[in-house]
């Protein structure tokens, strides 16, 4: 696809810098410069102002609660650019989100932060941010969820600890090294003809429908993968497969990686193990769905690679 990179954190080409990550020294004095700074995030929360993310001095009292060093993100027109956990701060009481919801619409306010920011959910936000905004909160928001959740050696159960600039923890006990991982995730634009599959999962919103995606399995090629999910969901054969765009998607740490397949079977055998309920949707459907003017399809999320391919098949500008 011409237009592949163009969705939301399909990047920016922000300079990452890993030469940097190595010298601990070079970072601490970048972190002392008077233009780098730091994003916190609050449970998987970015910090906003407006539309866009909300930086901090290395130096401020917002950051006191950080768990760890912070990480570096990498040079934003040669300035510094890090990210901090402060999930240890407790915010006002009734200011926590409630549990088991799909999206939280709750926001926090930090007392020593002006009142326009805000730490908020991500999905919410995504698709008004700059392409700059959206890769560096991405990989915030990313390699600190794999810090919350990788405390401890997978080799011998011993705490780890942050090294190369955030971007690996390693064992004292035993000497391993970890480092961040993402998941990689297909997410396939099937059609047959004039018509496209979607499917819903348990617990969605009322008429909310999106194309089938699935994790790859170790040992699995892209195309495997595309046609084994989509069988294993509704019973369909798949054909050709093609690639068309990739987008990371840091809920927590996945790249979802966009495929155009061709169904050479119509009919459809859900496994409610796996989904809800599948249903093939015409091209003009698809398109009253994405103007919000379909009566029982829901318009996709702004921001999610699934809108972004069905709008692309629906204009014609797959190839």
């Amino acid at each position: 696809m011409r237009d592949a990179e163009t969705v939301t954190f399909g990047g920016s080409g922000l300079d990452r810098a890993a030469w940097l990550r190595g010298n601990p020294e070079e970072l601490a004095m970048r972190r002392r410069d008077g233009s780098a700074c730091v994003l916190p995030i609050w449970r998987g929360k970015p910090l906003f102002a407006g539309h866009s993310a909300a930086w901090v001095a290395p130096g401020h009292s917002v950051l006191e609660t950080a768990a760890e060093t912070p990480v570096f993100l990498g040079l934003d027109e040669g300035q510094a650019r890090f990210a901090a956990d402060i999930s240890a701060w407790e915010p006002e009481t009734g200011d926590t989100p409630p549990a088991g919801v799909f999206f939280d619409p709750t926001e926090q306010r930090h007392p020593a932060l002006p009142d326009d920011h805000r730490f908020a959910e991500l999905r919410g936000v995504m698709a008004d941010l700059t392409p700059r905004d959206a890769e560096l909160v991405a990989t915030a928001k990313a390699i600190l969820g794999w810090h919350r959740s990788h405390r401890f050696c997978s080799a011998c159960g011993q705490p780890s600890a942050v090294a190369d600039g955030g971007w690996q923890r390693r064992c004292a006990a035993c000497g391993t090294f970890h480092f961040p991982r993402t998941d990689p995730v297909v997410i396939m634009l099937i059609t047959h003809g004039n018509k496209t599959l979607l499917g819903r999962s348990p617990g969605w919103p009322e008429g909310m429908y999106s194309c089938l995606a699935g994790f790859v399995e170790p040992g699995e090629p892209l195309e495997a993968a595309v046609r084994r999910e989509v069988a294993e969901e509704t019973g369909i054969r798949v054909g050709p497969v093609r690639y068309l765009a990739s987008q990371p998607w840091p809920y927590p740490s996945s790249l979802m990686i966009g495929c155009a397949g061709e169904a050479v079977t119509e009919e459809i055998t859900i496994d409610p193990h796996e989904i809800e309920d599948a249903i093939w949707v015409s091209r003009e459907d698809v398109a009253l769905a994405l103007s919000g003017e379909h009566p029982t399809i829901r318009r996709p999320r702004n921001g999610a690679i699934a809108g972004f391919l069905l709008a692309n098949w629906v204009a014609d500008r797959l190839d």
